[in-house]
């Protein structure tokens, strides 16, 4: 009996290390979503601008990235030069501005451009919610009929998007030429 008393600390340390073992190959940026596959999420909200009321019928018809960014993102400060370089060269970006303050997002926008072809206003964080948002900034990808395909989590740097991104979203502008 007193042996297996000794041994029982060594199998619970042993137990422990595999657990943080696996840990270490995990890719802390790659938070898995329910949404993949799935439509995006019914909604009716203003734009940011406040002249008309978007649904997610606004978001079919072509491929887009779907950017949830807010003023109070330091992230998104620094991931936005990034989008208005990739709204030039033709990718179509829609914006979620998430839990924040109107007037903040349109001063944001008069000061730093706006990359986004529709700017939802998510002020109590309802769509961000059923899409599975964990913060600021994420960009979902969407198909051309608005189903939902990939998620990437965090800052779109140029790197990031010629490395990882462009050729998912890429794949989805391919998809959707008759």
């Amino acid at each position: 009996m007193k042996r297996w008393l000794m041994v029982l600390p060594l199998a619970v340390f042993l137990v422990v290390a595999v657990f943080l073992y696996r840990g270490l190959s995990l890719d802390p940026a790659e938070l898995p979503s329910a949404m993949i596959g799935k439509p995006f999420p019914a909604f009716s909200l203003p734009t940011v601008q406040g002249d008309k009321t978007l649904t997610q019928a606004d978001l079919i018809g072509k491929p887009a990235l779907v950017n949830v960014w807010a003023t109070w993102c330091i992230s998104c400060r620094v991931e936005h030069p990034v989008l208005n370089k990739l709204a030039e060269k033709g990718v179509v970006i829609y914006g979620i501005n998430y839990k924040d303050d109107n007037a903040s997002a349109l001063k944001w926008l008069a000061e730093f451009h706006n990359p986004y072809q529709l700017d939802i206003r998510d002020e109590d964080g309802n769509l961000g919610l059923n899409l599975g948002v964990y913060g600021a900034p994420e960009t979902f990808f969407i198909d051309a009929k608005g189903v939902i395909r990939d998620k990437f989590v965090g800052v779109i740097d140029e790197v990031i998007w010629r490395e990882q991104l462009a050729a998912k979203y890429q794949a989805l502008v391919d998809e959707a030429k008759p």
